[in-house]
């Protein structure tokens, strides 16, 4: 009988290209806890936003080299925990919720809370994201994105330390901020998801091309102001969107 060659497993190093943009999210969400321990700020929030470039990365570097595997799914979650979830709560918590202390007991209190608040919504929403995964319309996502709240509380630090102002004077606003950040995350609220769904979404506009090139460009100029506009535009786009349904009286949308 002839000896027919033993084919050669496929080697597992591929895996960890789609896992090296997942631990750069996880370092820089790290880094923009220890930025905002020593007070730099501005580092801070420019490291949330590095993670949140990076984690866009990972998912599609695995789909692109075919190396999506349960475990890249558990390791992005968790490092999306920290980045997402730890590193903002904890940036608004060093800028502006501590702070809260200056008027008293109590309000100190409510400063770590709602710092805390944001954490554990973070991490409910991520649970939640899990769970459905393929129960879901890919359109949408159940919930503000924990990447799309974490941009809202940083370009409003940004935006706070390039303007002038400091935490303590801005401590109720934060505050604000920080809870509605968190509330909107665990919401019904429905977010459009820019995934698509099919072959016709491969294609898009031209002016869709166009509005993007004028928003790189406008970053490019002012990068925490436009980022905090977009990134309050587009929290504020899942209240909107529940409004104008109850206006029009439109049937509630399944949002499971």
């Amino acid at each position: 009988m002839d000896d027919m060659p033993t084919p050669r497993p496929r080697g597992r190093g591929i895996y960890l290209l789609p896992n090296l943009f997942t631990t750069g999210g996880l370092f820089a969400g790290y880094y923009a806890i220890i930025a905002a321990t020593q007070g730099r700020f501005d580092d801070a929030c420019i490291a949330v936003f590095v993670a949140a470039i990076l984690d866009g990365l990972d998912g599609r570097v695995a789909r692109l080299t075919n190396t999506q595997s349960e475990f890249g799914v558990q390791y992005d979650s968790l490092a999306d925990l920290v980045s997402f979830g730890l590193a903002p709560s904890l940036v608004m918590y060093h800028w502006a919720l501590a702070g809260m202390k200056l008027d008293g007991a109590t309000p100190g209190k409510i400063g770590w809370v709602a710092a805390f608040l944001y954490a554990a919504c973070a991490a409910l929403r991520l649970a939640r994201f899990n769970s459905q995964v393929g129960q879901v319309d890919k359109r949408w996502f159940v919930g503000l994105a924990s990447p799309a709240a974490a941009g809202l509380v940083a370009s409003f630090v940004w935006t706070c330390e390039e303007l002038g102002y400091n935490g303590e004077q801005l401590r109720y606003a934060a505050l604000a901020v920080t809870v509605a950040a968190a509330l909107l995350m665990v919401s019904r609220f429905r977010y459009y998801s820019f995934k698509g769904a099919g072959p016709r979404h491969d294609r898009v506009p031209f002016l869709a091309i166009v509005v993007v090139l004028a928003a790189l460009i406008a970053v490019a100029i002012w990068p925490p102001g436009v980022l905090l506009a977009i990134c309050g535009g587009y929290a504020l786009c899942g209240p909107g969107y529940w409004a104008w349904r109850r206006v029009r009286r439109l049937p509630p949308e399944d949002a499971t």
